[in-house]
């Protein structure tokens, strides 16, 4: 981990849920590194939907911010088509919420909860925030 901090290229989702685990290496909180996996559109909705007082929240947090700092980066930068138009004022709280109602609707489909992570969150979001 050293050699990637000193090449600068830790992305806000890794510094986040490096932070959360370093912070939860010392506490008596109950949260397993297990819980945090990011590898199927379940598993996100798995630390999304986790009390809203449980670390797992900061993830959920880190994760949705740089999903869409990426697709606004790419978009602006290479004038792509935007897939995920929210309104000012729109929180990563408003994503999230959006994010778990979407997975809750969809946690019957094996294919869309089988999904990599990002797909099923950019699908949701597109969903609740679409571009006309």
């Amino acid at each position: 981990m050293s050699s990637i901090l000193r090449a600068g290229r830790l992305t806000t989702t890794q510094l986040l849920v490096a932070a959360l685990l370093a912070a939860l290496a010392g506490s008596a909180l109950a949260i397993d590194a297990e819980d945090l996996r990011f590898d199927t559109t379940e598993d996100l909705y798995q630390v999304c939907a986790a009390d809203p007082a449980s670390p797992a929240q900061l993830a959920c947090t880190g994760f949705i911010e740089a999903t869409v700092q990426y697709h606004d980066g790419i978009a602006n930068k290479r004038d792509m088509k935007r897939l995920i138009c929210y309104s000012e004022g729109t929180t990563i709280g408003d994503g999230r919420a959006a994010f778990v109602t979407w997975a809750e609707a969809n946690k019957g489909d094996a294919t869309l909860m089988g999904e990599q992570p990002v797909v099923g969150l950019v699908r949701a979001l597109a969903e609740a925030y679409p571009c006309r």
